[in-house]
């Protein structure tokens, strides 16, 4: 069941026409919170027309009670950077997508901001996730009435068709708020820098669970997960430090990766020139002196005629 949320409206004749859209599309519940103008005077009535039924049952409240909601899309036409988390919007044919999922049973806020300042962050923050126009950049911002009109004709068209999923519906806000604590557990127990990345990454998984729309099922695994999480960064936490000798302490050198064995390449040989011979050094002689031979004496003998 969808609700229309107007923030503190102050022109009578918008929210008259924003029920005369509702009652065109096939939506009767309309709340009003902390008005600035009677939405049953004449001016409202006079746009109204023949939705007089939905200005005289609009629910009326001086706060916006978050609570009472399963989900709670917020509107906008300021849209932030990848870095701003909490304005990361769906068009509304995503929104039309992603609220077909949801059971009937459940019930959904979609809120619209102010005529002037709209929205602000703080307002956003509260909510699963937000939707937005897409419009021309000179000048995005369209009137509440025609935005409701854009939102709840996508809403109506998406609605009529038939469902093939229709029997799986997501979790509600009981199931989803306890997701939602397990995370906040996890992320206070771990360390950060600062206490404003610890704040980011929980705005952040706000945002992704409320656009997942996670069925029962999903939800238990996701839980399970972060409860073995939780009891493993325990466990880590609570194990004795062992004090190392000075031994011990000391770093192992790196392992030098072994160098890939390359064959060595094939070169010719150089040409050289052939070598002489080298000189033989010969001692010179000595001189040594000879001694004289002595005479054979001649021997006697007969003479032969």
């Amino acid at each position: 069941m969808i609700h229309i949320i107007l923030l503190e409206p102050v022109i009578p004749g918008n929210v008259g026409a924003i029920a005369r859209v509702m009652k065109n599309f096939g939506f009767d519940k309309l709340v009003l919170v902390g008005p600035h103008c009677d939405h049953l005077c004449d001016e409202a009535r006079n746009r109204a027309k023949h939705a007089q039924d939905v200005l005289e049952n609009a629910e009326v409240s001086e706060f916006f009670v978050i609570d009472d909601y399963d989900y709670l899309i917020a509107t906008t036409a300021k849209i932030g950077s990848e870095y701003n988390i909490s304005r990361s919007p769906l068009t509304p044919d995503e929104l039309a997508g992603k609220i077909k999922s949801i059971s009937p049973k459940k019930k959904i806020g979609l809120v619209i901001g102010r005529e002037g300042p709209g929205m602000f962050n703080e307002e956003i923050a509260k909510c699963d996730f937000i939707a937005t126009i897409p419009a021309d950049p000179a000048y995005p911002t369209l009137n509440i009435s025609h935005s409701v009109a854009v939102l709840l004709y996508a809403l109506h068209n998406e609605l009529a068709a038939k469902s093939s999923s229709s029997h799986v519906t997501p979790i509600g806000k009981k199931e989803k708020d306890q997701v939602l604590r397990m995370f906040d557990e996890l992320f206070n127990n771990l360390p950060w820098e600062t206490p404003e990345r610890r704040e980011t990454q929980k705005t952040l998984w706000k945002r992704v669970i409320g656009k997942a729309m996670l069925t029962k099922r999903e939800s238990f695994a996701v839980m399970g997960l972060l409860t073995k999480v939780q009891h493993k960064i325990g466990a880590v936490k609570k194990a004795p430090v062992r004090k190392l000798s000075v031994k011990h302490k000391a770093r192992p050198k790196p392992k030098q990766k072994a160098k890939p064995r390359t064959k060595p390449k094939k070169t010719a040989p150089k040409k050289t020139a052939p070598k002489k011979p080298a000189k033989m050094r010969v001692a010179p002689k000595k001189h040594v002196k000879k001694k004289p031979k002595k005479p054979v004496p001649k021997k006697k003998g007969k003479r032969y005629k």
